[in-house]
């Protein structure tokens, strides 16, 4: 996987910023983790992240959330045993933005560190 996204900058948009197009977040989607992230209703990204058990999961939130607050943009995570679920799309535009993909391929990147053997 390559983590080009991952060592990008996480641009904030404006509210003039118009969501990605299909072509556009196809190709920052092919840089994620496949058997992780999918973009929804060409609208937000989810992203299942298997783990060990719930502390390795537990631990992972926290520092997704770190990671969020350090960049002010917040995803919706959802934490039960053995499994993190991310949900993210920018509420400026209510849409996709490249940052989404920044900040998912950052997440991969944490999720190294806790993948299942």
């Amino acid at each position: 996987m390559s983590h080009s996204l991952a060592d990008q900058e996480c641009e904030a948009c404006t509210s003039e910023d118009e969501p990605l197009a299909e072509a556009e977040f196809e190709t920052h989607l092919e840089e994620l983790e496949g058997d992780v992230w999918t973009v929804v209703d060409e609208h937000h990204l989810e992203g299942t992240y298997p783990f060990e058990d719930f502390r390795d999961a537990l631990e992972f939130t926290y520092e997704v959330g770190e990671l969020a607050e350090d960049e002010w943009h917040h995803p919706d995570i959802h934490l039960q045993w053995g499994e993190v679920t991310i949900e993210m799309w920018t509420h400026k535009i209510d849409g996709l933005h490249k940052a989404d993909f920044v900040m998912a391929a950052r997440m991969d990147r944490i999720h190294e560190e806790y993948a299942p053997e």
